[in-house]
């Protein structure tokens, strides 16, 4: 959620930041949230000396009647009983337009880096990095979901049955590389200095706000409506969360975090050949880092995770590229995102695989988490975090990039951690 001292001071260039994102109001907006805040704060100063006097009276009051002089006490009584009668109407006024506020403020999005390139779709990224070799595979290559069935690795079928759509069963040698990507990315994770959390699959409403998936995308998410509790979408949500509402120590900074969860997305609207077999999923593995940073820090820190990610990809020996996302693909939240994508070679496209954000202030803002300076001197945090990373597309990639006619050949970094060289 942006600041409204920070819109104030920097109204013309949020504005024309927001236009990044294809929001051509974006003025008129702004004006809206100062205005509405113009009104809460002239009510809140109102109602306050109002209260003053209150007080002051009150006490005015007591004296009087102790001095035996009830008639001036009762004339004041009057007044107070009308600053009573004041004070209700400019708390009525104070909360209405404090919940506007917060109502619109809500529906604004994060303002993004100036590098962040203008343009409406993925289309319109900038490839920033490229890496590996795309190989040339022999006659009779396969998508993932033809070797899935064909090695007996992965049923899609069967996990229609058992809930629908979207929910595929991991088998044998599958579910058994699926495992080891789990481990392999959280050791690489921790090696990096992450430590590690298992954290709730659920979470309730106040998460979803402090993280910015509430109000903005409550239709993707699954609501288990009955104890109004949300499925996680990533583990970003329980891991940020944890911090909401702290105050933390500079010296403590920075934290970062790391953790494996499944994750649940109804993905609306979602359909045609490009969704395909893991392509898109409902329920998914991934393996998140999380960052709080200060203020300082969060640009090297961006870098850092990027340059992270980078080795996990080296040692899976896939080809994939960085782009840097434009306004009209940025994320509600982010400032900025670099996406990494994997080249699937027998699918001849590029598939997502990671998102890595700076969120500057923007979450911290929702979740109150803020810092302590050695001055003792408070500001908002930086929240960053990145997949570090999502298995399907990956586990597509290695599936389509590494078949032979012999079979699937693991790539060296996860024989350790999988026991096998080949699915055959």
């Amino acid at each position: 959620m942006l600041e409204v001292a920070q819109i104030r001071e920097h109204k013309d260039a949020f504005a024309k930041a927001l236009k990044k994102r294809n929001i051509d109001q974006a003025e008129a907006l702004l004006d809206q949230v100062l205005a509405l805040d113009e009104t809460r704060r002239s009510s809140q100063s109102q109602l306050d000396q109002v209260l003053a006097d209150s007080n002051t009276f009150s006490k005015e009051i007591g004296n009087l009647f102790k001095n035996g002089e009830a008639q001036k006490a009762n004339l004041l009584k009057e007044k107070t009983a009308g600053l009573k009668e004041q004070s209700k109407g400019l708390q009525e006024q104070l909360n209405e337009a404090s919940e506007a506020l917060q109502s619109l403020l809500f529906t604004i999005p994060n303002i993004p880096h100036d590098s962040v390139p203008e343009g409406n779709t993925d289309e319109d990224n900038e490839e920033v990095f490229r890496k590996g070799d795309i190989p040339v595979l022999h006659n009779g290559a396969e998508p993932h979901w033809e070797l899935a069935k064909k090695y007996d690795i992965i049923d899609f079928e069967l996990g229609v049955k058992i809930t629908g759509a979207g929910f595929p069963v991991y088998k044998g040698k599958g579910a058994r590389l699926q495992r080891a990507l789990i481990s392999y990315f959280l050791d690489k994770n921790t090696a990096a200095g992450y430590t590690e959390y298992q954290v709730p699959h659920l979470v309730n409403e106040a998460s979803g706000f402090g993280t910015g998936q509430l109000p903005d995308k409550e239709g993707q998410m699954y609501h288990v409506t009955e104890d109004d509790l949300y499925l996680i979408p990533t583990a970003e949500v329980p891991v940020t969360n944890m911090f909401r509402g702290d105050m933390i120590n500079a010296s403590e900074l920075p934290i970062t975090c790391t953790g494996y969860t499944p994750c649940f997305r109804r993905e609306a609207g979602s359909y045609g050949a490009h969704v395909r077999g893991l392509n898109r999923l409902h329920q998914f593995d991934k393996v998140e880092i999380v960052r709080i940073e200060h203020p300082d820090n969060s640009a090297a820190a961006l870098d850092g995770m990027v340059d992270h990610v980078k080795t996990i990809l080296d040692e899976l020996e896939l080809p994939y590229r960085i782009l840097r996302l434009c306004g009209g693909d940025l994320g509600f939240t982010s400032h900025l995102t670099y996406d990494f994508e994997v080249f699937s070679t027998a699918q001849e496209r590029w598939l997502e695989i990671s998102s890595v954000s700076n969120f500057q202030t923007f979450q911290a803002n929702r979740l109150k988490l803020r810092i302590k300076d050695k001055d003792g001197k408070k500001m908002l945090a930086h929240t960053l975090n990145g997949s570090a990373l999502a298995l399907p597309r990956v586990l597509a990639g290695i599936l389509e990039n590494c078949q032979t006619p012999e079979g699937i050949k693991i790539p060296k970094a996860l024989v350790p951690y999988c026991g096998f060289e080949m699915i055959d």
